[in-house]
């Protein structure tokens, strides 16, 4: 673990701070500008669907400036991005608001490599910790997300908009931090060969469960994350309960990144993997069984370790499926199918939380956990068999 790690868990943090703090307001903010009622989290969508159509553009970037340089891109696109989304508030414009999003959606696309990054910041032997470790950094969003959204919630004569100007500094932080990051070189065949057709390794057993475990899990996690502000403000809740159910459930996403890449080395990735898609169950069943803040607590912080467990192991998962050489378009065509299905779990979030609400909203998230744990059993059958082979 060496102080490349440590910056880039920073900038990991300052990056969840963002999102955190978009998770928070968008959602809100939407639902006080939007013609409908239903299209009140399209701001949460356009950011996931801005990351989502990135991509491509991100591997390029990475494969031509290569780390330090895509990441820097990343973060003037944040800054520029958050002041667009303030005048957007300002001047009451909500379409100007989803494009705004969508812009910053190119700063999500970068900055979910930081964990891949981690992963060649370390010796091979402590990869799955570095990845955890970088995963932990996102403690700092978990508090300073919340509290930036409501501390700045007034700030302004328009709600919120101050909190976007805050996201603009925050960006220029982690620019300033990222400069001191050194990044190892590409590996030399990298320059010379692009590796193995993307489809090929997309076909891969190892490469299908990683990707649909991340995509799913990170799209159920979304699904209910986003709606939360809106169904407690719809049961009568403050924005204080929201503020602080979000700090909890980011800090249930990110602190146990701190043992996790233990636990994977101890016991193995599958297993873990299996630990967090339990507790994502553990989630709808609380969230079921009422709309109090302490069951809101208590749901969205079990989501939280139980995404940290499914996304931390399908990211040390996907590590085996690629060779150095191919890493550009594998991570790429990672993030892709985890934004593709955040933007759905985005758009459907606001329909179903406000036309068929809170209880129907968990109880449909219980068919992605499913596919998701049918996945885990097909590839840890699939390795016995090759094993018992």
């Amino acid at each position: 673990m060496n102080r490349n790690l440590w910056l880039l868990a920073v900038c990991q943090g300052l990056f969840l701070t963002n999102n955190v703090t978009f998770i928070a307001i968008n959602g809100l903010v939407g639902l006080n500008l939007a013609p409908l009622g239903w299209m009140a989290t399209l701001p949460v969508m356009g950011y996931v669907v801005g990351g989502a159509l990135s991509t491509g553009i991100v591997a390029r970037t990475q494969k031509r400036f290569g780390r330090k340089t895509s990441f820097q891109l990343g973060l003037v696109v944040a800054v520029l991005s958050a002041l667009l989304c303030c005048y957007a508030a300002y001047s009451r414009n909500f379409w100007l608001l989803v494009a705004a999003t969508v812009v910053a959606g190119y700063y999500n696309a970068n900055a979910q490599l930081y964990r891949f990054a981690a992963a060649e910041l370390a010796l091979p032997a402590f990869r799955e910790k570095a990845v955890s470790l970088v995963m932990a950094g996102g403690l700092i969003g978990a508090i300073a997300g919340p509290n930036l959204a409501a501390g700045t919630r007034s700030l302004t004569a328009v709600p919120f908009a101050g909190a976007y100007l805050a996201l603009a500094g925050v960006a220029l932080l982690a620019m300033g931090l990222l400069a001191f990051v050194q990044f190892p070189p590409p590996p030399a065949q990298h320059a010379a060969s692009g590796g193995r057709p993307l489809g090929e390794i997309m076909r891969q057993p190892v490469f299908i469960v990683a990707a649909a475990a991340g995509a799913l899990g990170f799209g159920v996690m979304n699904l209910l994350m986003a709606a939360t502000p809106i169904a407690m403000q719809v049961c009568g809740l403050p924005f204080s309960d929201a503020a602080l159910v979000l700090e909890w459930h980011v800090i249930g996403m990110f602190a146990p990144g701190f043992f996790t890449g233990h636990l994977i080395k101890r016991f193995g990735t599958l297993p873990i993997m299996a630990v967090g898609l339990a507790l994502n169950m553990a989630c709808v069943l609380v969230a079921l069984s009422g709309v109090n803040l302490h069951q809101f607590l208590i749901a969205l912080f079990l989501l939280g370790v139980g995404w940290n467990f499914l996304f931390t192991g399908s990211t040390t998962l996907a590590l085996t499926a690629y060779r150095p050489e191919e890493k550009d378009k594998a991570q790429g065509a990672l993030n892709f199918c985890v934004f593709a299905v955040l933007a759905l779990s985005s758009l459907a979030s606001g329909v179903l939380v406000t036309t068929q609400g809170w209880t129907l909203l968990n109880l449909g998230s219980l068919l992605p956990l499913g596919l998701t744990g049918a996945a885990l059993a097909w590839l840890a059958l699939r390795n016995r068999a090759l094993r018992s082979a």
